[in-house]
């Protein structure tokens, strides 16, 4: 068996080459024939690369089934032949080499190319979906490039693929199905529920699901095209018309007939004309990646005019004008090694699966999120299992699936905690995350070095190493012991503790009173809460007190608080009652500067938003923060920036999208600013930033 640890970088002798073939081969076809595969897609690419090297080198040695020279997919022998070959593309891993290979292309056609289009590589399966007068008649798999494999029983289960056109034309709509997020974790659901093992990721998802014929269940997919061809029996205007346009006014078409295109989604195909943009859209694309509800492995480029791919031609496995610009992987295959059970700030005991080390996305990952037990019971996981590993952007990786198909028997359970890892206290497995009996007092030290955090009380002096010997020493037990127990003299009997270092200390302690209520419910910690809902729970309620009479049917007309998070925060604020009393007997602040209670109960406004809302320069406005601020705002922290744009009325957000209002774009701002300038989102400098909330800036 192979795994992707084995693949080699370079081949030596006849003999591994021949292994390397066979090896390809046989992870081809076990994700076309079954959406399974014994390497992950880098392993896979990889392999094939050094095919290449090595076939280059010693052209009399070329093995006739060489993945080298076949088209993508071709491992499953189709019966239904392709009007027009269906080829798979070649492949370039830099800007640099994406320049290289435009230059070979312009010389080839003899000219410039004028324009190149430039849209993401969907992560699915290649199919072509053939109309006749508009009704949907077959679906074929790619297959060979010249001949495919009819799925058309698939049809009423892929969304973005009409039944019927907005036109009554015969053409070929070729495209890419695949599972977006949400339809894999519903697709793995209902799998396991009956008794399947989970799909490891989102592609061979789509690739097993798609050949299904006799599951007792169907899942969705979606469909996204990607070319638009004539069939026999196409009206001879539109004929004339598909082999004349650019790639991009096919793209128009093929949307206008009804079926999706990437044009729906926050990455749509644009056309621009030269290589330097095309490189700068490449890395617009791969910036958005972490943040798309589906697969990217890539950016396909191809020259966008009909003329130029004409006299560009193509060869046996892929045409000579496109190219796809394919990404660092995000997903890779390594073994889970261990699950480590670690306790939080709240008590909550979360699991953190310890891999064996794999690069991925740029970084060494030894670690992934699992969630909660429950995630893994779902998920089916064992120690020593061969997992698939997803990684993106600054997202924390997480363990897609097992790769089921790679078990060699000597997997073992995982073997869940029987009492808090912490303290050795009970567990309350009542919820899906579980926690300490103790709660937050199982663990006081990182409960209270987060409540000093800088975007919370910010107690300057107060790190880890400073609460650990306060825990220890008996000094502070709970929050409000840091307020209204710790005396001068305390603090100098600790070690290392001088009188001023002791009374820089308590004069944080002092600043830290005036912290605006928002802070000071952040730093309880109060589970389903963070820095940002802590801010709109504090701007909706404007004191502690409202916030503490509001039952769950009130905390629910606060933004992002829904019926199941409700509940738990009206518990949360009940336990931590008395340390609230406290704090407040301290001198802590419990009002939020600027903020309006809500009306009460059974009055004509009760139901809407607190007072303030609405009101103040960005009223009613989405606004996400990105880059270094400078001028009046260079001291200012992230949360700093966000809390300024909440108190001037708007609300801050940390994604850009077609409901962005505004981006404060500070120096070094990347694909955040070239998304909003792609939707043609306002941008702001941070002087002019500034100048807009000028009376909130202290």
């Amino acid at each position: 068996m192979t795994t992707t640890s084995a693949v080699p970088s370079a081949l030596s002798d006849p003999a591994a080459y021949a292994q390397a073939v066979a090896d390809a081969r046989r992870a081809s076809a076990a994700y076309y024939e079954g959406g399974t595969s014994t390497l992950d897609d880098d392993a896979y690419d990889r392999l094939v690369r050094a095919i290449t090297v090595y076939e280059t080198e010693h052209p009399d040695e070329v093995l006739a089934d060489s993945p080298s020279g076949k088209v993508a997919g071709g491992a499953v022998e189709g019966d239904v032949p392709h009007t027009v070959p269906m080829l798979s593309l070649d492949n370039v891993f830099s800007g640099e080499e994406f320049t290289t290979w435009a230059a070979s292309l312009e010389r080839r056609i003899g000219r410039e190319v004028v324009s190149w289009n430039v849209q993401p590589k969907l992560d699915g399966l290649a199919i072509a979906a053939r109309y006749e007068q508009g009704r949907l008649t077959r679906l074929i798999t790619r297959g060979d490039g010249t001949a495919g494999e009819d799925v058309s029983h698939a049809a009423g289960t892929i969304e973005g693929l009409p039944a019927e056109l907005t036109e009554k034309v015969t053409v070929e709509v070729r495209g890419e199905v695949l599972m977006t997020t949400a339809q894999f974790e519903y697709a793995n659901e209902v799998r396991t529920e009956h008794g399947g093992d989970p799909f490891a990721n989102p592609r061979n998802a789509a690739a097993g699901t798609l050949r299904a014929k006799d599951r007792a269940y169907t899942v969705p997919m979606t469909f996204f095209g990607y070319g638009l061809l004539p069939l026999p029996g196409t009206a001879g205007d539109l004929t004339a018309l598909l082999g004349e346009e650019a790639h991009g006014a096919l793209m128009d078409r093929t949307a206008a007939l009804g079926v999706n295109t990437p044009a729906s989604t926050d990455v749509p195909g644009v056309v621009v004309t030269s290589v330097e943009e095309v490189v700068a859209r490449v890395e617009e694309i791969a910036g958005t990646r972490a943040d798309l509800p589906f697969g990217i492995d890539g950016i396909v480029v191809k020259a966008d005019l009909a003329a130029d791919q004409a006299a560009a031609g193509s060869g046996t496995r892929a045409p000579r004008w496109a190219v796809a610009f394919k990404l660092p992987a995000v997903e890779k295959i390594t073994r889970l090694l261990d699950v480590e059970w670690n306790v939080g700030r709240t008590g909550i005991i979360a699991p953190r699966a310890v891999l064996e080390p794999v690069e991925l996305d740029g970084s060494t990952v030894t670690y992934a999120t699992l969630h909660n037990p429950a995630d893994i019971t779902r998920r089916g996981l064992r120690l020593g299992d061969q997992v698939m590993v997803y990684k993106a952007g600054d997202i924390i990786p997480r363990i897609e699936a097992p790769v089921a198909h790679l078990r060699t028997g000597e997997e073992r359970e995982i073997v869940f905690p029987a009492e808090c890892p912490q303290c050795g206290s009970g567990i309350d497995t009542s919820e899906q995350r579980w926690r300490c009996e103790r709660g937050r007092n199982c663990h006081l030290v990182a409960s209270i070095s987060y409540a000093a955090g800088r975007d919370q009380l910010d107690i300057e002096g107060l790190g880890h190493t400073r609460v650990v010997q306060l825990v220890e020493a008996g000094l502070v037990e709970s929050l409000p012991d840091l307020f209204d127990r710790l005396t001068r003299d305390q603090l100098l009997s600790l070690e290392r503790m001088g009188e001023t270092s002791t009374d820089n200390l308590l004069a944080a302690l002092d600043r830290a009173r005036t912290q605006p209520l928002s802070r000071v419910l952040c730093a309880l910690g109060v589970r389903g809460t963070g820095r940002s809902m802590s801010r709109r729970i504090a701007r909706y309620f404007a004191t502690m007190d409202h916030i503490r009479a509001a039952d769950a049917a009130a905390m629910q007309r606060v933004d992002g608080i829904g019926a199941e998070k409700a509940p738990v925060i009206v518990a949360e604020l009940a336990e931590l009652a008395g340390q609230i009393d406290r704090l407040a007997a301290a001198g802590l602040s419990m009002t939020e500067p600027g903020a309006t209670p809500p009306p009460a109960e059974g009055t004509e406004e009760a139901g809407a938003e607190g007072t303030d809302a609405g009101a103040g320069p960005l009223a009613g406005m989405k606004v996400v923060v990105t880059g270094a601020m400078t001028g009046p705002l260079e001291k200012l922290s992230r949360n700093q920036m966000n809390e300024l744009i909440e108190r001037a009325g708007g609300k801050s957000s940390g994604s850009v999208s077609k409901n962005t209002s505004l981006v404060v774009a500070g120096e070094g701002a990347g694909s955040k600013r070239a998304k909003a300038e792609d939707l043609g989102i306002r941008l702001a400098t941070p002087d002019e930033f500034a100048e807009m909330v000028a009376g909130l800036l202290d």
